[in-house]
């Protein structure tokens, strides 16, 4: 099986690390980050395919990296219940996936500060990879999982950009055991929505900071979807040192006067048990939502894999699971071809492009009928998550 370079280490990078390795490839995982990263945002929702890993490999018990939600709830202005509906969700958060992959895959060939800056083919067919200390490495097969600003994509692409959607997340997450009673019961159980006009919010518990998943031990997290016109965005973008940021402030960054506006919208516009979270949330933080879609995902003995090939509103939320099917798809390509890349790259690429582009689509169809159009509609079981679609 050939040697393998990973660049990009998060979640996508690793699963793809974990199952070329699994398959007998020499892999080495090069991140740029100087420091295990940390925090990639508070919540997700966990399709199987994201959990397939630590469950099917690692013999994790879901219960233990997830919580999990028995129903769907739409709450009105009021507070009151407007549509409600059982389905069984499951959550967890960046961090928990994260280190429970790591784990797998170990330190030491997870090499952190290597922050690549070009490659090519040479004449025998290897990829020679060159990082900004000047080292150079070669690969048989180099898979480019460098998240949404991939400096692969931007080489190999010039021509692909970021579409940004007109609007951005506002997000944080709150201790389950601050809330009071009302709001407690509202939202322990559940993945709650509301609906406002030209906007939506949802609420849903996750793990909490040391993985704690009993209710009550939990954090609930809010993910607040709000229109943000393009030429006002760099001002939202630039955070309290008067820096500006290409996609998202973190925790900690957000400038006063915008957490102030934040808060107080939250007060007259959520339904009373959102708009306690809102209240209750230390460190709100944002992110832009971007489209990026690529038309190839091979270029010789290199692929983009995951965000870097297609970067896709949270709205199925689908990212995280497309990035673990790719690497699950291009293991078992490279092993039905006995090791030969091209060969495995070309079958792989064909059922990814695919993917991508229909849950692309997909997930502008949802922000924009929330966002734009106004059919946004409780109960549409076109919200239902999944990657291959709604519930799939």
């Amino acid at each position: 099986m050939p040697g393998v370079a990973v660049v990009g280490g998060s979640l996508g990078g690793l699963t793809a690390a974990l199952l070329l390795r699994d398959i007998g490839c020499d892999v080495t995982v090069y991140e740029r980050s100087r420091e295990t990263l940390q925090a990639r945002g508070a919540g997700i929702a966990v399709l199987p395919e994201t959990l397939r890993y630590p469950v099917e490999r690692l013999g994790v018990p879901v219960g233990r990296i997830t919580s999990s939600t028995e129903w769907i709830r739409f709450l009105d202005r009021g507070g009151s219940v407007r549509h409600a509906q059982r389905h069984r969700y499951r959550f967890s958060s960046w961090n928990t996936i994260y280190g429970t992959l790591l784990g797998a895959f170990g330190a030491e060939r997870y090499l952190l500060g290597r922050d690549m800056t070009s490659f090519a083919t040479d004449g025998a067919g290897d990829v020679r990879v060159r990082f900004a200390d000047d080292d150079e490495v070669r690969a048989e097969l180099l898979v480019c999982a460098d998240g949404i600003g991939s400096v692969a994509r931007a080489a190999l692409l010039p021509e692909v950009g970021a579409r940004y959607a007109g609007y951005v997340a506002w997000r944080g997450t709150v201790p389950e055991r601050e809330l009071d009673g009302p709001a407690f019961e509202v939202l322990h159980d559940a993945l709650t929505y509301q609906v406002l006009p030209g906007s939506h919010v949802l609420v849903y518990p996750i793990p909490g900071p040391d993985g704690a998943v009993g209710v009550g031990d939990r954090l609930i997290n809010m993910v607040w979807y709000r229109n943000v016109a393009e030429p006002d965005l760099p001002a939202l973008l630039t955070d309290r040192d008067g820096q500006p940021r290409p996609v998202s402030l973190p925790p900690g960054s957000v400038r006063d006067e915008l957490v102030g506006e934040f808060r107080s919208s939250a007060a007259a516009l959520l339904a009373p048990p959102i708009a306690e979270v809102a209240a209750r949330i230390g460190q709100p933080f944002v992110q832009a939502v971007f489209d990026i879609g690529v038309p190839r995902m091979v270029f010789g003995r290199a692929c983009l894999l995951g965000d870097a090939a297609f970067a896709v509103r949270p709205h199925a939320a689908a990212g995280t699971a497309k990035a673990a099917e790719d690497g699950w798809v291009l293991a078992a390509e490279l092993e039905a071809a006995g090791g030969d890349v091209p060969q495995a790259l070309a079958a792989w690429e064909a059922a990814q492009l695919a993917l991508g582009s229909r849950l692309l689509e997909r997930n502008r169809e949802i922000g924009d009928s929330s966002q734009f159009t106004g059919t946004f509609r409780p109960g549409d079981p076109r919200l239902i998550f999944g990657l291959h679609g709604p519930g799939r």
